[in-house]
C-alpha cells in the first residue's frame, strides 16, 4: 500500500540528491537509508511484528548496510571488536565496479527480506523500483550487478551472525503461563493475548554483558491496603482523565501493534507501528534535518537500532522478573469493574515501561551524535492520521513518550520513572561501546 506513496519520493530524492563525483560514480542521497527503514516498518506493521522482534530486524539490517560503509569509508570503523561475538565481515573479492552506497542499501534490503515474514515480497518490489530509479541517474548494468553481488555477500555473513543470537531457540522453551498470584500479570481485554517474548532475555545482546546488566530499582510491591504506596499509585491512575494535550500525547505515542477495534461482533486489528519504529523514524527526520552525509546517517541509524535491541532486552528481562499486574486488571478488581484505560493495554507485564526505556536510550544516542537542544518536528505518525508534534530536544520527546503511558492508563509512574533511568544507562553504555571508550556515568544496579 505504502510502496506507491513512497517510491515517487524516492525517485525525486535520487534525481535531485545524486550528483556525480565523476562520470562513473553517481551518489545516493542519505535519505535513501530512511526510505529503506520506512519500508521495513511497513512490513512489520503488515506482519504485526512485536516490539522487541522489530528492534532485532532493524538492527541486523542496519548492521549489514553499516559494514559495507565501514569497508569503503576510512572514517567509519567496523563493529568487529565492539559488538558481542561480531565476526570480521569479509569483503567480497573480485568486484571492481560497484557503488558502496547502493551496496549498503541493498545489503539492508537483502537482510530484511530474509528476516521478516512478508519481507521477501514487499521489499523486493521496493528494491526493483529502486534499481530502476538508479538506472535513470547513471548507474551502469555492471555497477548495479556488482553492487547486488556485494550486498548478498555481506548479508549472508550478517544473517549467519543473526542466527547465532539464539532467538531461534526460544520456541523450544515451555509455554509461559500467567502466575496465579495476587499482583501478578494476567492477560487483558479485549484480545486477552498471551504474553509477548517472555524469553527475549535469552537472546545475545549487542553490547550488554547480559540482559540483566542494568537491573532497575524494585517496583512498588502490590498491596490491597488502601494506605499502601501501591494502592495510592493505583488511585492516581484511576483519577487520570486524559484531556487536551495529555490526550493528544497519549494517542501520539500509542505505538501498540496489538491494538484491536470492535467492529460489530468482530475484533479487528488496528495497524500501528512499534515504539522502536517510531524512534527509527525520528532518526531519519533528524539526520535529514542535520544534513548528515550517507556514512554518518548509516552510523547514527545503526547505533539507534542497536540501542533499541539492547534496551528492549534490558526492559523485557525486568518485565518477566517482576511480572507486575497492569493498572487495568487491578483497578477493575479493587476500584471500578467498568474502568477502561484510554489506551489499550499491550500483552506483557507492566514493569518497566518499554516506551520509557527505549525512548530514553534512543534520546541519549541521538543527543550524542546530533547534540542537545536539537529541535525538530516529529511527523512519524502523520501517515497514521495523527498531527505532527514539535520537540525542543530528544530528551523532551523521551520524557513525553514515557508520560504518555501514564496518561493512557497502562503504566504506573514508577515504571515510567525507572524506565527512563534504565534507558539512559543502556544508551550511555551503547555509546561507550561503539565509541571504543569506557562508558561514562553508568553504574549497573543490583537492586
Amino acid at each position: 500500500m505504502k510502496i506507491q506513496l513512497i517510491l515517487p519520493l524516492l525517485l525525486v530524492v535520487c534525481l535531485v540528491g545524486c550528483g556525480k563525483k565523476d562520470e562513473k560514480s553517481p551518489e545516493l542521497a542519505p535519505a535513501i537509508i530512511g526510505q529503506v527503514t520506512s519500508q521495513m516498518t511497513d512490513v512489520m506493521v503488515h506482519d504485526v511484528t512485536n516490539p522487541p522482534l522489530g528492534a532485532r530486524f532493524y538492527s541486523y539490517a542496519c548492521l549489514a548496510g553499516y559494514e559495507v560503509v565501514a569497508q569503503n569509508d576510512s572514517v567509519t570503523k567496523t563493529m568487529h571488536g565492539r559488538l558481542n561475538d561480531f565476526p570480521e565481515i569479509k569483503k567480497p573479492e573480485g568486484l571492481t565496479h560497484y557503488s558502496y552506497q547502493l551496496s549498503a542499501v541493498l545489503a539492508m534490503l537483502e537482510t530484511a527480506k530474509k528476516m521478516q515474514p512478508s519481507g521477501g515480497v514487499m521489499l523486493q518490489k521496493f528494491q526493483d523500483r529502486l534499481l530502476d530509479s538508479c538506472k535513470t541517474i547513471g548507474f551502469s548494468e555492471q555497477t548495479i550487478n556488482e553492487s547486488k553481488e556485494y550486498a548478498l555477500g555481506i548479508s549472508k555473513q550478517i544473517l549467519k551472525y543473526a542466527k547465532a543470537d539464539k532467538y531461534n531457540k526460544i520456541s523450544n522453551f515451555p509455554r509461559y503461563e500467567p502466575k496465579e498470584v495476587n499482583g501478578s500479570w494476567y492477560p487483558t481485554p479485549p484480545g486477552y493475548f498471551p504474553p509477548v517474548e517472555p524469553y527475549f532475555k535469552t537472546v545475545r545482546p549487542f553490547t550488554l554483558d547480559s540482559a540483566s546488566q542494568f537491573k532497575p530499582a524494585r517496583p512498588v510491591q502490590f498491596s490491597e491496603d488502601k494506605n499502601s504506596e501501591f494502592y495510592k499509585m493505583m488511585v492516581a491512575n484511576y483519577n487520570v482523565k486524559p484531556e487536551g494535550d495529555a490526550k493528544v500525547t497519549a494517542a501520539f505515542w500509542d505505538c501498540n501493534p496489538f491494538a484491536l477495534e470492535n467492529k460489530g461482533h468482530l475484533l479487528v486489528g488496528m495497524k500501528k507501528i512499534s515504539p522502536g519504529a517510531h524512534w527509527i523514524g525520528i532518526t531519519d527526520i533528524a539526520c535529514q534535518q542535520a544534513k548528515e552525509d550517507f556514512s554518518k546517517t548509516m552510523l547514527i541509524t545503526t547505533s539507534v537500532a542497536i540501542g533499541l535491541m539492547d534496551g528492549f532486552m534490558a526492559c523485557w528481562d525486568e518485565k518477566y522478573r517482576s511480572n507486575r499486574i497492569r493498572p487495568e486488571t487491578v483497578i477493575r478488581k479493587y476500584i471500578d469493574p467498568n474502568w477502561k484505560p484510554f489506551l489499550q493495554t499491550p500483552p506483557f507485564p507492566e514493569y518497566l515501561s518499554g516506551h520509557s526505556v527505549v525512548s530514553s536510550a534512543s534520546a541519549v544516542i541521538l543527543t550524542h551524535y546530533l547534540g542537545d537542544n536539537f529541535a525538530y518536528t516529529d511527523t512519524v505518525e502523520e501517515r497514521f492520521g495523527l498531527k505532527a508534534r514539535k520537540f525542543k530536544s530528544f530528551n523532551d520527546a523521551a520524557k513525553e513518550s514515557g508520560l504518555s503511558r501514564f496518561y493512557g492508563g497502562i503504566h504506573f509512574m514508577d515504571a515510567v520513572e525507572n524506565g527512563w533511568i534504565q534507558g539512559k544507562e543502556v544508551g550511555n553504555w551503547v555509546i561507550g561501546k561503539l565509541a571504543d571508550t569506557k562508558p561514562q556515568g553508568v553504574v549497573a544496579s543490583n537492586n
